[in-house]
């Protein structure tokens, strides 16, 4: 049964919401505040967080960025606002995706179970694949780890889905619209600001410097390319 974690202040939308996920099946814990919803994580073990934007006392966004500092559960942000800059906000601080109020029970449930699969390990073969290298960055898809000139990223789940799925067709110029549909399940074109934010974060763990795309390129007017960089050779000087 899928753990949720519901932080929301209000409380017949935190009460109407705890009954709707329960009766699809959720195991679901539900507190008012940021702070008790951080300070639960431990206990509660969520599978995924189910996080209201406008929260009193501590915000939605700084809970968000609070939980992606020690935890890669999976976060849905709901908000009241469908403005633009909002979503954006929400979705650079961590989250891997957003439902609008009001929440539709079957909506979040949907949202829930996509976020879940993500989670799940892909199908194991009969040969373990072996870990691919893309210059500084190996992927082991069979463990879902990636590092990058050593180092393991940390990554949350769409972030991993996304660089995998990329990888998966290096060179290959996939459309958000693509991406959106593989990757988050979602088939409403405004929602490729999932994409952008999550590519952006990728970018960032990658440690990319601002404006340069060595890994995820972008193809103007059209989505993503995975370019693999060869790693750089040690200078050698003349004796």
């Amino acid at each position: 049964m899928p753990r949720v974690l519901l932080i929301e202040d209000d409380p017949a939308v935190r009460q109407g919401t705890h009954l709707a996920l329960r009766r699809q099946g959720h195991d679901v814990h539900a507190v008012p505040t940021g702070e008790e919803g951080l300070a639960c994580l431990g206990t509660f073990r969520p599978d995924v967080v189910v996080l209201d934007l406008m929260l009193p006392g501590l915000s939605g966004l700084d809970v968000c960025r609070r939980i992606r500092e020690r935890e890669q559960v999976a976060i849905i942000m709901v908000t009241a606002k469908g403005d633009d800059v909002d979503v954006v906000i929400g979705l650079e601080a961590g989250a891997d995706d957003y439902v609008i109020k009001p929440v539709r029970a079957q909506v979040l449930d949907a949202r829930i179970r996509a976020v879940l699969r993500r989670l799940e390990p892909a199908p194991s073969d009969t040969a373990r694949p072996r870990p691919e290298s893309h210059g500084d960055l190996v992927i082991d898809r069979a463990g879902c780890v990636v590092t990058h000139r050593g180092r393991p990223l940390s990554l949350a789940p769409s972030e991993l889905r996304l660089l995998l799925y990329l990888s998966a067709s290096p060179g290959q110029v996939l459309s958000r619209q693509q991406l959106l549909e593989a990757v988050w399940e979602h088939s409403y074109h405004g929602d490729i600001r999932l994409v952008d934010a999550c590519v952006a974060r990728l970018r960032t763990k990658m440690g990319d410097p601002a404006g340069e795309h060595r890994h995820i390129q972008t193809v103007r007017g059209f989505g993503y390319r995975f370019q693999p960089v060869r790693a750089a050779q040690p200078a050698t000087g003349s004796p």
